[in-house]
């Protein structure tokens, strides 16, 4: 049976996203929940990456399903957020069979949001009432969960930066349905790769225009210097990867990171994306894993966009939408 599409990833089958969020500490996290497991994959580009138990989704490992991914807020602090969606999933018996007991398997990671609003990070609660909130309905956009305190356009620093947020989107081709969800928290200004035009990012103090921090760093500026920067993404497919797949799919979606966010993979950065296939089955072939990687590509391209289009003002900060 085909499913309706809502241009998220809970169109992907089996895939469902919660949030929990802080309005007054401008912080929060969102649960990515597959309770049947899913196979999974990651690709860490940031060099300032904060993760949990990204391990566990490469080659080689004992166990090759995860039961959820948690992004989080709070830098650090934000990673006890995964114990408590672990903690959610555990109450309803789901997790990997370690015969005394099922334990569920969570990767994680976090972006650096202390510098809007109060520094506040989610908790082991927090994580909780995501998982908790989680269903396979489309996921609010914009401000809300990991997203709720993400800015973008560092150049000229943050009190220049625009406000960002979380977004997805999804694709369907070949039979195979691919969808993604990003936390867009960059350093670098968000272009619409279709146009080549600025849809979020640094403001000349002067006159609120977008500045182009690519361009001011081709004319001599310093880079953006060291700040809440990262961007996190998460790619579902319904078809069927091998672990070694997988993490290929999750080196792909970084290409829709790199198209829309100008400069991505800074330094500062630590911009991860994880991939969780639900299907069951034979493998792709490799012109059939092609098709994949340009579905996933297109989905993170789109809901980038969509994340910062569905930004409000918060902090201080304007918002493109």
């Amino acid at each position: 049976m085909i499913r309706p599409m809502h241009d998220a990833i809970t169109d992907v089958a089996g895939i469902e996203v919660g949030h929990d969020t802080d309005p007054d500490g401008l912080t929060g996290c969102t649960a990515v929940l597959c309770r049947d497991g899913a196979v999974a994959g990651v690709d860490v580009r940031g060099p300032a990456p904060g993760t949990r138990e990204t391990d566990v989704c490469r080659p080689g490992r004992l166990v090759d399903r995860v039961h959820a991914v948690a992004l989080c807020g709070g830098s650090a602090f934000g990673l006890e957020a995964a114990s408590g969606v672990a903690r959610h999933l555990a109450d309803e018996g789901v997790g990997f069979d370690a015969w005394v007991a099922r334990v569920p398997i969570v990767p994680a990671a976090v972006i650096f949001d202390l510098g809007l609003g109060a520094p506040a990070w989610p908790d082991l609660e927090a994580g909780r009432r995501a998982a908790a909130a989680a269903s396979g309905a489309p996921p609010e956009q914009g401000c809300v969960g990991a997203g709720t305190g993400a800015t973008v356009g560092k150049m000229l620093g943050p009190q220049n930066a625009t406000k960002g947020g979380l977004g997805t989107a999804s694709v369907r081709a070949g039979g195979a349905t691919v969808g993604a969800l990003v936390v867009v928290n960059a350093g670098g200004d968000v272009l619409d790769p279709g146009t080549g035009g600025i849809v979020a990012g640094a403001r000349d103090p002067r006159t609120g225009a977008f500045a182009d921090s690519v361009g001011l760093i081709l004319g001599g500026a310093e880079p953006p210097p060291p700040g809440a920067q990262t961007t996190l993404a998460v790619v579902a497919t319904d078809a069927v990867l091998s672990v070694e797949q997988a993490n290929h799919l999750a080196s792909m979606a970084h290409d829709g990171l790199a198209r829309t966010i100008r400069p991505a993979h800074t330094m500062f950065d630590g911009d991860t994306a994880f991939t969780l296939a639900t299907g069951t089955g034979a493998p792709p072939r490799p012109d059939e894993l092609t098709r994949l990687a340009v579905l996933a590509v297109a989905a993170v391209e789109r809901a980038t966009l969509n994340a910062v289009r569905h930004a409000m003002p918060m902090g201080g900060l304007p918002a493109a939408g």
